[in-house]
C-alpha cells in the first residue's frame, strides 16, 4: 500500500475517476445522488486524486450530488464538468465552491469534423471560446482542467494552439482526450511526445488522458501516453462509461504499480480498496463484472489448469504476478452455515469490507440466516449478495416486492400472483398470464404499478456453484428513450426476477424526469 505521503508529487501519476459523470453515462446505469455520495466516499477510501462528480450544469439533480459531495468529501479533489460557456463555467464553481479541494473542467471541440457538424464554428471562434472559459474558471478556483475532444483526431498544429492558449488561460492541466475510441497505442503515445515538445509552456501543467474503449485499447492507450510522459490518467471503475466505456482504472493502477520500474513512475492509492470498489460500482449501477476482467474479475485469481496449480502450490510467483490480497480480494472461505452466530458473520462482513452497525447486523443477520437454512454452506459471494440485496431495500423508498407465487408445469398456463407495498404503504395483489413463469411475474410487476416500460434485456447467473446457489438477475427497461436497470438475488429464481423487475421500476420512477444520458456531452 502507498499513500501520497510518501509517494513524490512530481513523480506520481494522478487518478482521475470519472465513474460518476463519464461512468454514468452508460446506457442504464443512472444513479441517485446518495448513491453517486456512496460511491464517491469508497473513491475516497480508494485514494483517487481527482473525483469528477458529476456535470452540474446538465441537471438539477446533478448540481445537487455535486454539492453534497463536495461538502462531504475532503481528501480528493472534487471536480465538476463544465461546457466552454459561462452558464456552464457558473453552475460547475456553485457546485464544487465548498470543496477543500475544488477544480472546475471545461472543454470544447478541437477537430474538424466536430467544429463542422456539430458546433458549425471555426477554429479561431473554438479557441476564443475556449480561452474565455478557461479564464473564467480561473477567476472562480486556482485548479483549472481544459480539455480540446476528439484531441486524436484533430489537426495537430491546432491542438499545440489551443492547448497553448489555454494554459496562458490559466489551465494547470489539459487533457487529451481520445473521445471515440480511435487511437492505437503508438500513435497516441507519440501524441502525448509531440505535444510535449511542441507546446511551449506545457511545462507549467499536468498532462492528463481520457480514453474511451471503442477498439479495446483504453487501458493500454492510457499506459503509452504515462510512458510517453502524461501524468494524470482519467477512466473509471471496472471500465464502465459511453459506449464500450472508458479506461478501466484498477488495470491501470496495478499496471503501474506492478511494472514501476518500466513506467519509472507510481501512484498514491491504496490498492486493497479496488475490489471492495469495484463491488460497490457494480451493485449501485447494476452492471455484473464479467469473470474474466481483469484485477476484479471472479477468476482473476483462480487457476483451472494442473500445470498452473502446480506451480501455485510451489511458488504463487510461478503465475501470479499480483497477490490477491493487494487489491482487496480475501479468498473464498466456507465457514459460515445455519449454525453460525452474530459475532461469526460480523467479522466475516469486516473481513469483506462491510462495516455494520446494530440495526443494520440484526436486519443483515436474519437474512442471513434466511439464507442459511436454504443452504448447507454460505460463501463470500453469497455474503457479498446478501449484503447487496440489503442495501436495494433499505435504500427503496418505492414499491416493495412482499410475495410471489407461481402456478406452472406442463400443459398449464404459466401464472403469476405478486403481492407488493405501494410507497404509501397500500398493500396490493395481482395476479397475471404469461408466455412463461418469468413473464407472468414481470407482467405482474407491471400491473400493480401501472407503467409499461419494454423489457431490453434479462439475464440471470449463478452466485456460487450447486442447485442451491443463489441467483442474481439483472434486467433492464426502457421508458421514454432512457434504460434504467434493476438487479436482484435470491434462491428462487423468480422471487429475484420479481425484485429486480421491481427496482428497475423504482429507479425508472425516482429519475424519471431528468435529462437523457444519451443528451449529455462529455470528453
Amino acid at each position: 500500500m502507498t499513500t501520497k505521503d510518501n509517494v513524490k508529487d512530481q513523480d506520481r501519476v494522478r487518478i482521475f475517476d470519472t465513474t460518476l459523470r463519464d461512468g454514468e453515462q452508460a446506457a442504464g446505469a443512472a444513479m441517485t445522488p446518495d448513491e453517486k455520495l456512496e460511491i464517491a466516499k469508497q473513491l475516497e477510501r480508494l485514494g483517487v486524486d481527482i473525483i469528477e462528480a458529476g456535470f452540474a450544469a446538465s441537471s438539477p439533480g446533478d448540481m445537487e450530488a455535486i454539492k453534497s459531495i463536495a461538502r462531504e468529501v475532503r481528501d480528493s479533489t472534487i471536480c465538476s464538468l463544465a461546457r466552454a460557456n459561462p452558464d456552464d463555467i457558473d453552475a460547475a464553481w456553485e457546485a464544487i465552491k465548498e470543496a477543500a479541494h475544488p477544480r472546475i473542467h471545461t472543454f470544447i471541440s478541437a477537430s474538424d469534423v466536430h467544429l463542422q457538424h456539430q458546433l458549425h464554428k471555426n477554429r479561431e471562434e473554438v479557441l476564443e471560446m475556449a480561452v474565455a472559459a478557461v479564464s473564467r474558471a480561473k477567476s472562480y478556483c486556482e485548479d483549472v482542467e481544459f480539455s480540446p475532444m476528439d484531441a486524436t483526431r484533430s489537426d495537430p498544429e491546432f491542438l499545440y494552439a489551443i492547448i497553448s492558449a489555454a494554459i496562458d488561460a490559466g489551465a494547470t492541466t489539459v487533457n487529451i482526450p481520445d473521445t471515440v475510441g480511435y487511437a492505437i497505442p503508438e500513435e497516441f503515445g507519440e501524441l502525448i511526445r509531440s505535444i510535449r515538445e511542441n507546446v511551449h509552456n506545457i511545462d507549467k501543467a499536468i498532462i492528463s488522458v481520457h480514453c474511451h474503449n471503442d477498439l479495446g485499447q483504453a487501458v493500454a492507450n492510457s499506459l503509452a501516453a504515462v510512458k510517453a510522459g502524461a501524468r494524470q490518467v482519467e477512466g473509471c471503475i471496472n471500465g464502465i462509461g459511453e459506449r464500450a466505456g472508458n479506461t478501466a482504472l484498477e488495470e491501470v493502477i496495478m499496471s503501474i504499480r506492478t511494472r514501476q520500474q518500466y513506467f519509472e513512475t507510481n501512484v498514491a492509492v491504496d490498492t486493497t480498496q479496488i475490489y471492495p470498489t469495484s463491488r460497490m460500482v457494480s451493485e449501485v449501477t447494476n452492471f455484473p463484472v464479467q469473470p474474466n476482467k481483469a484485477i476484479v474479475g471472479l477468476n482473476s485469481f483462480r487457476h483451472a489448469s494442473g500445470i498452473h496449480q502446480d506451480g501455485v502450490i510451489k511458488n504463487k510467483t510461478t503465475y501470479e504476478i499480483m497477490d490477491p490480497k493487494s487489491v482487496g480480494w480475501s479468498g473464498e472461505s466456507l465457514v459460515l452455515a445455519k449454525l453460525s452466530g452474530r459475532a461469526g458473520l460480523r467479522a466475516r462482513l469486516l473481513e469483506l469490507g462491510y462495516e455494520l452497525d446494530k440495526e443494520e447486523l440484526d436486519r443483515v443477520f436474519a437474512a442471513f440466516k434466511e439464507l442459511a437454512d436454504k443452504k448447507r454452506e454460505v460463501t463470500d459471494r453469497d455474503l457479498e449478495a446478501l449484503m447487496a440485496e440489503d442495501r436495494r431495500v433499505e435504500d427503496e423508498t418505492g414499491y416493495r416486492v412482499e410475495g410471489v407465487s407461481i402456478e406452472t408445469g406442463l400443459g398449464r398456463v404459466p401464472t403469476a400472483t405478486i403481492t407488493m407495498t405501494t410507497p404509501q404503504g397500500e398493500t396490493k395483489t395481482e395476479r397475471t398470464e404469461g408466455n412463461g413463469p418469468v413473464d407472468a411475474v414481470c407482467k405482474a410487476v407491471v400491473a400493480v404499478i401501472g407503467v409499461r416500460p419494454r423489457l431490453e434485456d434479462y439475464t440471470v447467473r449463478a452466485i456460487t456453484g450447486g442447485l442451491d446457489a443463489v441467483g442474481d438477475v439483472t434486467v433492464r427497461l426502457r421508458h421514454e428513450n432512457r434504460i434504467y436497470s434493476g438487479r436482484a438475488a435470491d434462491t428462487d429464481i423468480l422471487v429475484a426476477s420479481a425484485k429486480a423487475y421491481t427496482n428497475a421500476m423504482n429507479r425508472m420512477l425516482a429519475l424519471d424526469g431528468t435529462e437523457p444520458m444519451d443528451k449529455m456531452p462529455g470528453v
